[in-house]
């Protein structure tokens, strides 16, 4: 497998960044409302690529949505009740960290839903869609593939390194022993809800590196946006009269463990 050179990733992910802070800010200015789903395998890199879509974006345009299991309260409401209350509002871009399609998938496999749970689903995924995008929002929907030898691979490298263990989960063990019951979940998903209106976007997942870059760039090609003109600004200068600061020595400060470089001054 062709592998991205270091230096050439980082760049091209600094650019692809620089556009989504562009993108950032029109859907500021234009109050457009945005939905991302990114679903797909365990270990398929949907949170890599969530990290590196929001890592320079503000917080309060661009936000991501990882629900936990529903509570029982949320077991007896209209099943997609709990995704609706974090839809964006106008200059909002949501991203979903798995989404209402968890019926359609863990639900379905692991047999937390009913059979006719599971088909209500299929029938009303596609209209409750069509319902969103009708109201405005701007729907696109990732899928993440990934092929058994590497997704074991990623396991046992979240198994045997410390910083990544705590995304290995019992319901990853699951999902290897019944990879061809969610191949077959999956396939039946697509078959219902790859609409015209909104339509399944399949990325290769495989080289991670790759798939970052190439869902960025893909997902910017599906917003008509363009960069905003900011006014030029002049820092006036710090105003101190009047203000005696008080000891320094009477501030609590946390411990300095690291040692100035000779080349830096230190923060004041």
């Amino acid at each position: 497998m062709a592998k991205l050179k270091k230096a050439h990733y980082e760049q091209e992910l600094a650019d692809l960044q620089v556009e989504l802070v562009k993108l950032q800010e029109w859907v500021k200015q234009e109050g457009l409302k945005v939905v991302v789903l990114f679903e797909g395998r365990d270990a398929a890199g949907k949170g890599g690529v969530i990290k590196r879509i929001t890592e320079k974006l503000n917080p309060r345009v661009c936000r991501i949505v990882a629900l936990g299991t529903p509570t029982e309260r949320e077991k007896s409401q209209w099943y997609f009740q709990r995704y609706v209350a974090h839809l964006p509002a106008a200059g909002e871009i949501v991203l979903f960290d798995r989404s209402w399609y968890n019926r359609a998938g863990v639900e379905k496999v692991m047999g937390f839903c009913s059979d006719d749970e599971y088909r209500d689903f299929l029938h009303a995924c596609p209209e409750f869609e069509r319902m969103l995008i009708r109201s405005g929002i701007i729907l696109i929907k990732y899928w993440f593939s990934v092929s058994d030898d590497e997704q074991e691979k990623r396991f046992l490298e979240r198994i045997n390194t410390p910083m990544k263990r705590w995304k290995f989960s019992p319901m990853d063990l699951e999902s290897r022993n019944r990879w061809a019951a969610y191949s077959q979940a999956k396939d039946k998903m697509f078959a219902y809800t790859d609409t015209k209106q909104s339509p399944w976007w399949v990325v290769e997942a495989d080289n991670k590196k790759k798939a970052r870059l190439n869902c960025i760039r893909h997902l910017l090609s599906q917003i008509d946006y363009q960069a905003i003109s900011y006014p030029e600004l002049e820092l006036p200068p710090v105003n101190t009269e009047g203000y005696i600061r008080p000891p320094i020595q009477e501030q609590t400060f946390i411990p300095d463990h690291y040692a100035d470089d000779e080349d830096e001054s230190s923060p004041k």
